[in-house]
């Protein structure tokens, strides 16, 4: 059994640390039984922001909805994969280190 209560429920992704400008990188994927609110089998959640709890990037689909969310919008998303996303993510990330 799995720290999230189900035998079927399998951890993908988990990292959690701090950035050099001080900020948080959070990622968590799990694969989960397919079902409505998680058609895939997958949940996940790449969380990029500061100590203070301001969301700089953030990729979840927590409401069984593929979002992307950053300080000013909250854009729903076509899902093209865990893989090609979480590359999206830390490509995102790479790039706000620089730009922001």
């Amino acid at each position: 059994m799995t720290a999230d209560g189900g035998d079927d429920v399998r951890e993908i992704l988990d990292e959690l640390r701090e950035t050099d400008d001080g900020r948080i990188i959070n990622v968590r994927a799990l694969s989960v039984p397919e079902s409505e609110k998680f058609p895939e089998g997958i949940k996940y959640r790449f969380h990029y922001g500061t100590k203070a709890g301001e969301t700089v990037l953030r990729y979840d689909n927590s409401h069984g909805v593929h979002e992307r969310h950053t300080r000013e919008t909250l854009d729903e998303i076509e899902y093209p994969g865990l893989a090609t996303l979480y590359r999206r993510f830390r490509d995102e990330v790479e790039g706000a280190d620089t730009h922001d």
